[in-house]
């Protein structure tokens, strides 16, 4: 005959109950049974372990029916900047530099800031002769970067301007797959050029960084510098009269506010690169940068511009502005005390 054996099943608060023989056959013993009559400790243990066992099941099967989202990646992807680039009027944050949106520096001032390199593969040109300038954008760990943000119609800005502030090029470079940056430039007189590569990189994780990096390119010959020209609040571009009111300030936003004539009739400004105007500051001595985005929409044939000037100095300003299709550019210097 075949041996029976004792088995002592366990109430939910850990009571026995009474003794249920197992069959003969061996059947499988009873859910939540133990053999040979366990202590409470033990008991204890095997349902902590059971319920940890079963919440890790739930959560596994919650993540499978709940996704993480996924974040489009993949070289050569261009994000459109949303509200990351929009702000109330006087708050400063319309000026783009090296510490990013409201920042109260120049930028520009290295080829290195907020993590990011400009690295050309050439600096030297020769007077009057187009040629094309190529550069990359890397990440601290020296890689290529190919996603940025469309800001302005444009995911890069390039300025390029002589050191004595002639010569004054807004330009947009195409980029190949491989993070590498070309636009065919001209210098048009010998001596030492600075380039700014305005952009704001898109991480993977979605986060923006604006940053303005500057990098100076030769052109060997004589070099001339012409003398800055005396402040003004009227420029004459063409047959156009562009004038502003109001006086930068450091450290604090100030309004500038402009207008273009062409006679004494005024001039209905155009949308250029998403904006009615763009206006670029550049500080004398270390040529600091600023680009400054105007007021979503003009006042009459007013545009004003939220100017925030990093500090004392004379600046020469650059307002791009278009009429008929055609963009054009007036040039101003101004004393901030």
């Amino acid at each position: 005959m075949a041996e029976q054996r004792s088995v002592t099943a366990v109430d939910s608060d850990g009571g026995a109950s009474d003794a249920h023989p197992a069959g003969a056959d061996g059947d499988a013993f009873p859910f939540g049974a133990v053999v040979g009559g366990p202590d409470r400790s033990t008991l204890r243990l095997a349902l902590t372990v059971g319920g940890l066992v079963l919440a890790v099941l739930l959560g596994f099967g919650l993540g499978r029916a709940n996704p993480k989202p996924m974040t489009p990646s993949g070289p050569g992807v261009a994000v459109t900047a949303t509200g990351e680039h929009t702000h109330a009027p006087g708050t400063g944050a319309h000026d783009h530099s090296g510490g990013g949106e409201g920042a109260t520096t120049a930028g520009g001032l290295s080829v290195t800031a907020s993590g990011y390199t400009l690295t050309p593969v050439a600096t030297e040109f020769v007077a009057g002769r187009a040629a094309e300038f190529r550069f990359q954008i890397r990440d601290d760990q020296r890689r290529a970067v190919t996603r940025f943000a469309v800001v302005h119609d444009k995911p890069m800005h390039l300025i390029v301007v002589r050191r004595d502030f002639t010569g004054y090029q807004h330009l947009h470079p195409a980029m190949a797959a491989d993070g590498t940056w070309a636009v065919q430039l001209t210098l048009a007189r010998p001596g030492v050029w600075r380039a700014y590569a305005d952009f704001t990189v898109v991480a993977d994780d979605g986060r923006q960084t604006p940053a303005t990096l500057g990098v100076d390119l030769v052109v060997p010959g004589a070099y001339d510098p012409r003398p800055l020209p005396a402040p003004a609040t009227t420029a004459t571009v063409d047959r156009f009269t562009v004038g502003y009111q109001g006086m930068p300030e450091g450290g604090t936003a100030v309004p500038l506010r402009f207008q273009a004539r062409d006679g004494t009739a005024p001039v209905a400004l155009e949308r250029y690169l998403g904006a009615y105007g763009h206006l670029v500051a550049l500080r004398e001595g270390d040529l600091g940068y600023l680009h400054v985005h105007p007021e979503p929409a003009p006042s009459g044939d007013t545009i004003t511009f939220w100017l925030t000037a990093p500090g004392p100095g004379r600046y020469r300003m650059y307002l791009d502005f278009q009429v008929a299709g055609e963009v054009r550019t007036a040039e101003f210097t101004v004393t901030v005390a």
